[in-house]
Parts: C-alpha cells; sequence; structure tokens
C-alpha cells in the first residue's frame, strides 16, 4: 500500500497498466535473410514436395516480435510461407507425406516451446475474470503455426504410425507447459490440439490424463497459480464422457481426489462451469457417487467468501438436477441443513440464489418426496425472513418458498409453524 502514502484522502489511487507482454522468451537468431519462395500454385505438383520441406525449414526462422519495425521484410514473408502451408495442407490430397513430419514437429516446437514469462506483476484490485489478459506479441505467426498444425493433425493423410516417432511423452510435456500462457488465444489452440492427439494417440492417453493430474496437483497444494486450468478442464469433460461403464477405480480417485480439491483454490470463479461439468459428468455416469461428490463440496464450503458460496450453491444445484430419488434420499439432511444456512445468511446475494432453487420444478419434486424429513430443517429461517428481512426480493422469494411448502403438505406447514411460535416465545 506504499503507492497510497502521501495522496490526498478524496484521491483513488491508480494502479499502473500492466505493462504489454514481451514476446515470450524466444531464442531469436542473428538476422537471416529470407528467400521469398513462390506459392505452391506457382510451381509443377512434382516440385510442390521440395518447396513443402523448404518452405519448413524457412519457417524455424524465430523473429523479435519486441520491436515491431524490425526485419519487417523478413517476417512478411514467413507470415506468407505459413499461410501458404496452411492452405496447401487444407486443400492437396496426398500433400503430407512421410518424409515431412520430421521438419512439421521441429518447426511446431521451434516456434512454439518456449519459457513462458512468469506472470505481470498486477497491482491490487486486477481480476482474472474482468481485466484485459496480457496478449502474446508474437501472435501474428503464433497463430498460423498453430493452425497448420491442427490442420496437419487431423488431415485426412495423418500417418499415425510415422507421427509416433515424433509426437511422444517429451512432446506432450512441453504441450502442457504451454497451457500456462496468458494469452486465451493461444489456450485455445492448445486446448484443440492436445484434445486431437488424445482421440488419435490411444498409447499417449494415460500419460496425457496423469501429466494434467501432476499438473493440478501443483495447482492446488503448491501454486494455485496456472492459466489453462479451464481448458484443461474442458479436455477432460469430453475424456470423462467417453468413460466406459463400470467406471475404473483410477477415475474414482481422479474424483475424489483432483477434481473436488480443485473447488478449493481462490481462483475458482475462473474454471468453475468447466469443474462442475466434469462433475456432473461422473454422476451422470455413476450415480452412487453422488453422496462423494456432495460430502467433499460441504466439506470444503466456503466459510466467509460470499462469491464462492454463490457458486457452490449453483454447483449443487445441477448436482440435484441429476440426481435420482434414491440417491437423493442418502443426501437430503446434510443438503438441506446448508441451504437452510444458505438462506440465513447476512449476504442477500447467497441468500437470493439459493432461493431461486424453488423456482426449480425438478428439485421441488425431490423435495415433495421427503418433505416430512426436508421442511423441518428448512422452515425456521423461512419463517425467521417472512417476518422481517431488509432485501424486497429475498422477501418475495420467501413468500414463494413457503406458499410451495404449503401446499406441499399444509398439516405439516401448521404443524412447523405452531412449533417455531412455541420455541420463539419461550
Amino acid at each position: 500500500m506504499s503507492w497510497l502514502k502521501g495522496a490526498s484522502k478524496d484521491t483513488i489511487p491508480i494502479g499502473k497498466v500492466p505493462r504489454r507482454q514481451k514476446s515470450s522468451r524466444f531464442n531469436v537468431q542473428d538476422a537471416v535473410e529470407l528467400e521469398k519462395l513462390p506459392l505452391f500454385r506457382e510451381v509443377t505438383p512434382a516440385k510442390r514436395s521440395e518447396l513443402f520441406m523448404r518452405k519448413l525449414v524457412q519457417c524455424q526462422v524465430i523473429f523479435d516480435f519486441n520491436d515491431p519495425k524490425s526485419d519487417m521484410k523478413g517476417k512478411e514473408i514467413k507470415r506468407q510461407a505459413l499461410q501458404d502451408m496452411l492452405e496447401y495442407v487444407a486443400t492437396t490430397k496426398g500433400a503430407i507425406t512421410d518424409i515431412v513430419y520430421a521438419d512439421v514437429v521441429k518447426m511446431f516446437s521451434v516456434n512454439l516451446f518456449r519459457t513462458i514469462p512468469p506472470p505481470v506483476d498486477r497491482e491490487e484490485g486486477y481480476d482474472p475474470d474482468e481485466d484485459e489478459p496480457t496478449l502474446e506479441a508474437a501472435w501474428p505467426h503464433l497463430q498460423l503455426v498453430y493452425e497448420f498444425f491442427l490442420r496437419f493433425v487431423e488431415s485426412p493423410d495423418f500417418n499415425l504410425h510415422e507421427a509416433r516417432k515424433y509426437i511422444d511423452q517429451r512432446f506432450i510435456l512441453q504441450l502442457l507447459d504451454l497451457f500456462d500462457s496468458e494469452d486465451p488465444r493461444e489456450r485455445d489452440f492448445l486446448k484443440t490440439i492436445l484434445h486431437r492427439i488424445y482421440g488419435k494417440f490411444l498409447n499417449l492417453r494415460a500419460f496425457i490424463r496423469k501429466s494434467i493430474n501432476n499438473i493440478f496437483f501443483q495447482f492446488i497444494y503448491e501454486t494455485e497459480k496456472f492459466n489453462g486450468i479451464s481448458e484443461l478442464l474442458e479436455i477432460l469433460g469430453s475424456i470423462i464422457n467417453g468413460f466406459a461403464l463400470p467406471l475404473k477405480d483410477e477415475h474414482k480417485i481422479f474424483l475424489s481426489r483432483v477434481l473436488m480439491p480443485l473447488h478449493k483454490p481462490a481462483s475458482l470463479s475462473t474454471y468453475h462451469p468447466q469443474l462442475t461439468y466434469c462433475v456432473v459428468q461422473f454422476i451422470e455416469k455413476d450415480p452412487t457417487l453422488t453422496k462423494t461428490v456432495i460430502d467433499a463440496l460441504l466439506r470444503c464450503w466456503p466459510k466467509v467468501n460470499s462469491a464462492k458460496e454463490v457458486l457452490f450453491i449453483g454447483e449443487i444445484e445441477e448436482i440435484l438436477d441429476v440426481t435420482d430419488v434414491v440417491e437423493f434420499s442418502k443426501i437430503m439432511v446434510p443438503v438441506s441443513q446448508k441451504l437452510a444456512q444458505c438462506i440465513d445468511s447476512s449476504h442477500f446475494q447467497v441468500a437470493e440464489r439459493v432461493l431461486y432453487l424453488w423456482n426449480n420444478e425438478y428439485i421441488l419434486s425431490l423435495m415433495h418426496e421427503y418433505i416430512d424429513v426436508i421442511m423441518p430443517i428448512i422452515f425456521p429461517p423461512l419463517y425467521t425472513h417472512s417476518k422481517q428481512h431488509w432485501n424486497k426480493t429475498i422477501h418475495s422469494l420467501v413468500y414463494n418458498a413457503l406458499k410451495i411448502y404449503m401446499e406441499m403438505s399444509p398439516d405439516l406447514f401448521e404443524k412447523c409453524s405452531l412449533y417455531y411460535k412455541v420455541t420463539e416465545e419461550a
């Protein structure tokens, strides 16, 4: 807070604007004069394979984007070469032959595998949900390299047997390191490429899952800093969707030891939708996991962070939406106790979010099945706030919930009212 010293009391301090990220830490070569090569359509088909190899080698030259004006001619020649290769692979049958694999992977590696710089120092008040990310200065070339490699992997001519010689475990680890890039455009390409590799390279699947787990463990228990958590969870959402039944023990362990602890970090809001999707996928695959998930969620329920509480309530709703009556009976008491606690919250957004559950027809049908157990737990805070609450929206939502309960079981509602009045007077 040293920047506040000396400022007048009515001055709003203005934080520094985060500096533009330098073009990562590329190994920029000394000045290399690039020769402008002809386009593929300008040469005969017999010469295209050789031209392809020359362009792949040419595109292994790295330029310094920290100085936008340096070697503009060379940058443009490389950009055109990348664009031409991209179109060639996308439109020409038989463009990818076995001899190009080594140079394609080398070109990809040279351009992209680099040290991701540490995060820019952020002034107090920086919000990753609201503030602009720091973008990669070298994107004009990186984007085309990513697009080219994605077309290469997706091509009908792609030879898995040949590719396995170059796309190995070391390649995967370097690819995963890039997920820490601050540029969301880069992480989006990485997500798609890793997903395609997972789909094609059966021999790498277990290694990819294990390596992603290691990133999560480091994030949860050591750093709490990694930019690509949401993208990795998105990939895992698709992977979980394809799990065979019955679920293997290793997958259930992943749920309890990796996914559920991911609810703890302070930056949960940046990846919560993807995390919830993964958790719900597990419950849809195996409903008996519902109690495991709910117990873990209640154990790490935030105590002083109301924004996080709202996220947890949303997740509870999504879980209940896929929970059957049998599994609901195993969790109804602890869930009802937590809902009652949230209705009683001093933070109106928490109370408001939980009361919106009474607009969910399916959840109401679950409650109706066990109304004799649930109503006595939830009734007290509802009744209290029907008498007094400063927020009009809460007031109206409470009345709605009470009205629904009264219609579900008039006799029980009357008993709860009488009991509450007696205990209140005592």
